[in-house]
């Protein structure tokens, strides 16, 4: 999916595991056919995954972004009804795999891009009360750090205008460049950062009879604009149930303005980034930005 992408074998791995973390050696290693672009997933024995990410860094530098995820796990854990991953251990390069390395519990279910609850009111209840949950935690006097999504809009441009560029041949651009124009001026109205998931897409949500059964991938929990988690009402929702979620929420117009602006901005490098390498990536992707197209922007 990435040009520096690691290869991460199921050799590695065991001789990892076994090397680093002994008490596991009995447990089975069997790779997770997942549709994340982050890491390559595994699971070991029943109640635990490995997590190795694909992406070059320097050591002490991903050593630190584990902690940090492990850091924001734990905060998360128990804070909603929605069961979340509990971190387990970080491991250290090895085995020719060059970078430290994770080890978290295992949530069951079915990820929402193989069980579409896309038309299910009660799986919109269920995401506005996760949002609730997690907007409730403290963000401890800190805000956004300035990486990614979740502050200014506008930021966004330069990145917005290579995703237009490459999809020429993938969208009708005309129309979602002058929605962008509209999008990237929204302010933020005053409103200070609260905690967000940041990046309720379905390969991160698990579903169990049109429900929320849990949410994965939960190591960017921080503070940010509190309109980031609404691209989950894009992502993941039809309109009936979008406008539940709205209102379970409350979001005024420039809230929910804002959230879809953010769901663009992440659809639309899907769209094209992933458009060979990950097609279930790049199909969210189109499936968000026609979502907005059919809702867009009021201006």
């Amino acid at each position: 999916m990435h040009e520096d992408q690691i290869s991460v074998a199921d050799e590695t791995v065991r001789q990892l595991v076994d090397a680093q973390f002994p008490r596991w050696r009995g447990l089975p290693i069997r790779r997770v056919a997942a549709q994340g672009t982050v890491n390559a997933i595994f699971r070991l024995g029943e109640r635990l995954t490995v997590r190795f990410p694909l992406q070059p860094r320097e050591v002490g530098s991903a050593r630190r972004w584990l902690e940090r995820e492990a850091e924001a796990a734990r905060k998360l854990l128990g804070r909603t009804r929605f069961p979340t991953p509990e971190p387990v251990a970080i491991g250290a390069p090895g085995a020719g795999y060059p970078l430290p390395w994770s080890v978290q519990t295992w949530l069951p279910g079915v990820v929402a891009t193989d069980r579409d609850p896309g038309d299910s009111f009660a799986f919109a209840r269920d995401l506005a009360e996760f949002i609730e949950g997690v907007r409730a935690i403290d963000t401890g006097g800190r805000t956004f750090e300035g990486q990614g999504r979740g502050g200014e809009l506008w930021v966004h441009d330069e990145w917005m205008e290579t995703c237009l560029r490459h999809s020429e041949a993938l969208l009708d651009v005309p129309p979602l460049r002058r929605f962008w124009a509209t999008m990237r001026e929204l302010p933020r109205g005053g409103s200070a950062d609260r905690t967000n998931h940041g990046d309720l897409i379905p390969g991160n949500v698990l579903v169990a009879d049109g429900r929320l059964a849990g949410v994965l991938d939960v190591g960017g929990l921080g503070p940010a604009d509190p309109a980031l988690d609404l691209v989950g009402a894009w992502h993941l929702l039809e309109p009936g149930p979008r406008q539940t979620l709205r209102r379970q929420l409350g979001c005024d117009d420039l809230e929910w303005g804002r959230g879809r602006a953010w769901a663009f901005v992440q659809a639309m490098g899907a769209v094209w980034y992933y458009d060979r390498t990950n097609p279930a990536m790049s199909r969210m992707g189109r499936r968000t930005v026609a979502r907005i197209v059919a809702d867009p922007p009021a201006g």
